[in-house]
Order: C-alpha cells, then sequence, then structure tokens
C-alpha cells in the first residue's frame, strides 16, 4: 500500500494511490494542490462535518508518500488541527471550513514549533518560534498542558514573521498581544488532548522521514546501476555494497519502529509515549545513516 507495514483498507488504498498520481503530475505539490484536487484538507475532520473521519493511520500513509515530495510539512499542522478539534470540540461550527479547506488552521503545541506562548485563562501573549503550517494560517489551535484555545488570524494582534526552511517550507515566528482566544479545553482533559497530539505529529514526522529515506534509498540503487567506474557499475564494488546493506538494515528498523508508534497512537494505549519516544530516536539515527550514504554514493 505504502512505504509503511500498516493495516490496509480500500480507503487508505485509494489515499495512497491519489497521492502517488499527484505527485507523479506535479513533484512538489504545495497546499493548494492538495486541496483542490485531492480534498486533503479535510482527511481529519469528522465524517459528520464533511471530512474523511481519518486518524493517526491515515495521517501517517499520508506524509509517508508526501515525505519524499517535501510536501508534507504545510499539510500536517492543519491535519493535526482538525483531529485536535475533533476530539475536544466535535460539534464545532469551524470543522466544515476545515473540511473544505476553506479555512486553514495551524496547531501551536511543544511538538510543531520550537517555543511556546503563554496562555492564561481565555487568552494568549508572548512569542511562539518556527510554527509548522502559521505563515498562510487563518486559525490557530494553542494547546498546552493547561489548555487548548482558539484564535482567528483577522483579529490584528497576531504578528507573523515568515521563515524559509532548507526544505523550502515556511514556517513563521507568531506574536501574540495577549489575544482573546475561545477557550476549547482545560485541565485534565486539555493535558491529555495535548499529549496526544503532540504524539500524533511526531509518529507523522516519523512516517514522512521513513518515504524520503526509501526515495533516497531507491534513487541511489537506481545510480548505482547507471554510474560506471574503471569499466564496472558501481554498484558491483562490494564497499558500496556494503554501505547500502547498512542504509537498508537501520531504514527498516526505523520504519518497523515507525510503525508500532503510528498504531500505539491509533490506538491510543497506554504505551504510546514510549512507542513514539523510541520511534523517534530510531529514525533520527537512520535518517543520518541513509542520507550520508546516499551523498557518497552519488559522488559528493
Amino acid at each position: 500500500m505504502s512505504g509503511l507495514d500498516l493495516p490496509p483498507n480500500d480507503e487508505r488504498e485509494m489515499l495512497v494511490a491519489s497521492l502517488q498520481r499527484l505527485i507523479a503530475d506535479n513533484p512538489r505539490p504545495g497546499w493548494r494542490d492538495l486541496v483542490e484536487a485531492i480534498g486533503l484538507a479535510g482527511l481529519t475532520v469528522p465524517e459528520a462535518a464533511g471530512g474523511f473521519g481519518g486518524g493517526a493511520i491515515e495521517v501517517a500513509v499520508a506524509m509517508a508518500e508526501l515525505g519524499p515530495a517535501l510536501a508534507g510539512a504545510d499539510w500536517l499542522p492543519h491535519a493535526a488541527a482538525g483531529m485536535l478539534f475533533a476530539r475536544v470540540a466535535p460539534e464545532h461550527g469551524m470543522l466544515g471550513e476545515l473540511a473544505d479547506g476553506t479555512r486553514r488552521a495551524t496547531i501551536v503545541c511543544p511538538a510543531s514549533c520550537a517555543a511556546m506562548p503563554e496562555v492564561e485563562v481565555n487568552a494568549v501573549h508572548g512569542h511562539a518560534r518556527l510554527v509548522a503550517g502559521a505563515a498562510e494560517a487563518d486559525l490557530f489551535l494553542v494547546a498546552d498542558s493547561g489548555s487548548i484555545v482558539l484564535l482567528t488570524a483577522d483579529q490584528g494582534k497576531i504578528e507573523q514573521r515568515h521563515r524559509i526552511m532548507h526544505d523550502g517550507s515556511v514556517t513563521a515566528d507568531l506574536g501574540f498581544a495577549s489575544c482573546a482566544a475561545e477557550v476549547l479545553a482545560d485541565d485534565a482533559e486539555a493535558r491529555g488532548a495535548s499529549e496526544w497530539i503532540g504524539d500524533v505529529i511526531l509518529a507523522a514526522r516519523c512516517a514522512e522521514a521513513v518515504g524520503l529515506m526509501q526515495r533516497m534509498m531507491a534513487d541511489s540503487a537506481d545510480y548505482m546501476g547507471q554510474r560506471r567506474q574503471f569499466g564496472a557499475p558501481i554498484g558491483s564494488f562490494q564497499a558500496l555494497r556494503h554501505r547500502v546493506a547498512d542504509m537498508q538494515l537501520a531504514m527498516m528498523k526505523a520504519a518497523a519502529l515507525t510503525e508500532i508508534a503510528v498504531l500505539a497512537v491509533d490506538s491510543d494505549g497506554a504505551d504510546r509515549g514510549c512507542a513514539v519516544s523510541a520511534a523517534c530516536v530510531e529514525v533520527a539515527d537512520a535518517v543520518r545513516i541513509v542520507g550520508e550514504g546516499a551523498v557518497q554514493i552519488h559522488g559528493a
């Protein structure tokens, strides 16, 4: 079905096929392409609100496909916001606008930014740094251990400073001037939901990295069959074969732990946090091994 060995069904297979067709026609699809071509804005929004009702597995499947195209960074915060909305405010009137892409949301939480603002009762102030997906967002869902609140970008008290990342995605530094916010959850409910959505985002990022590593492996294997040195394809050199074996093993371990993490998040099991942490550690190591190996194989 995809680069991850996750439970298949007809909807997930259709999702993969749609993404593969889109990326074949457009190697670097943007937010608007994902929304207008395949309706990906509503993947995690409940069916009752006009979405597809997808969960952590669907998000991971999509991120594994979007990873090689470097197209998941802007979409994931919106998908995560939809999931958190569905959990804490399933009857909220803005869910329909998230589903059809009329409104674009992002989530501000420890897993999606480098620094968090302060949330007090129903107001937000301070700064959030490097918030993924915030550059073009209409709605900001701020989630910390004490509360989950909603703000709109049109209230004139949110300063946005865009930052272009190395992969071409655009994040934003946000400044909140004591902005009034709608409280969606607080206390124990907010703490549990915030920790859960953070694990969803981290597991999805691991899936994205696995998809990217698989692309690097495929491109490296193809290049080794084409590039010739000393009258022979470099794929026949034992040293490079050993290097590829190390890369493959690292990627397979990372994929296996990512699959466990995604399933733990989807079931919201007691081992969710440990599974996600283990996947993050293994993926970080594997990305370095595979990335450095791919650079060496390509002669850099």
